[in-house]
């Protein structure tokens, strides 16, 4: 059996993603900042899947922690999935450096932190898969995301120069964009009902995806058209509008 490692355990999309790949026989590694919220998912994986389920505390943002963190990893997974992430309200962000800079180091800075770690590790052993859950908000800049967006955008291209850069080495690299989530964090957003995904949904996706070696998937094919639309508004007129 094969083990996956889900960085960021403790989300709706977390425990969906990884449920998935425990129902298709992979041991789960689940690690978050408070693993001792994980002790319920841990129990139920093993119990409905019959497979192995631990919990590991992890930091994204104690970056001096990551390369112990992983070499406690015993055994090391097969495939690591960063899921972890955090979205201010951005006009409080654009006004507090420290909101902005939690932003930051959280979405961008932590994931290339560990995932460089595992990253190394795979090319070492010619073998293994990385898959970021990013965000459409990176796709193009815009005023009402300007933090969490333009932190989006910085991990799409990390992840797509990883991709590029451990080809070579039979390591996969896959781009997640979601879109709409219904999770506990939206719980209370008027979401659009056409645009918007389950947690269950996003998991099977990114399994199924994951499977056929995807390189960047939108979780709703539509948001593909959405975004390409976006971007290709031209400037002049893109910033006169609210977005």
């Amino acid at each position: 059996m094969e083990t996956v490692l889900i960085l960021g355990a403790t989300s709706d999309i977390g425990i969906a993603i990884a449920k998935k790949f425990a129902a298709e026989k992979y041991n789960i590694q689940l690690a978050a900042r408070k693993p001792a919220q994980l002790d319920a998912v841990q129990s139920d994986i093993k119990i409905r899947y019959g497979v192995d389920c631990s919990t590991h505390a992890f930091d994204a943002l104690q970056f001096h922690s990551h390369d112990a963190f992983f070499e406690s990893l015993d055994p090391k997974p097969s495939v690591t999935i960063s899921i972890f992430g955090i979205m201010d309200e951005e006009d409080e962000a654009f006004e507090n450096w420290n909101l902005t800079q939690r932003m930051i180091d959280t979405n961008y800075t932590g994931a290339v932190s560990i995932l460089n770690i595992a990253a190394k590790y795979y090319i070492e052993h010619k073998s293994g898969a990385i898959i970021g859950i990013s965000s459409v908000a990176g796709d193009r800049g815009r005023a009402s995301k300007l933090i969490y967006g333009s932190s989006k955008a910085a991990f799409n291209a990390y992840l797509s120069g990883l991709r590029n850069k451990c080809f070579k080495d039979n390591v996969h690299v896959m781009t997640v964009k979601p879109g709409f989530v219904y999770t506990r964090m939206t719980e209370n957003m008027p979401l659009p009902k056409l645009l918007t995904s389950t947690s269950q949904y996003v998991g099977d996706v990114v399994y199924k995806s994951f499977a056929k070696r995807k390189n960047t998937v939108y979780v709703k094919w539509f948001w593909r058209y959405i975004m390409l639309i976006i971007k290709n508004i031209p400037e002049f007129q893109f910033k006169k509008m609210k977005l």
